[in-house]
């Protein structure tokens, strides 16, 4: 079994941050008013990040299904 380079989501994250410092980190009302998300830029750049690391390896499939922002 191949051992992963990141194996939890806190990890995920604060590699995300640290590979794109210059996302806005603002979260705006979300589309029911009751809540709060990242603007669309900072969430399309998390999944495409994701993305890159599941396939090169670098996290499990299963990591990669439940990452969230």
């Amino acid at each position: 079994m191949k051992k992963h380079r990141i194996t939890n989501q806190k990890e995920l994250r604060r590699e995300f941050w640290e590979t794109y410092p210059e996302l806005n980190r603002k979260k705006i009302t979300d589309h029911s008013g009751k809540g709060k998300m990242y603007v669309v830029d900072t969430r399309c750049a998390f999944v495409e990040f994701v993305d890159s690391l599941s396939r090169n390896g670098d996290i499990s499939e299963k990591l990669a299904g439940k990452a969230t922002l």
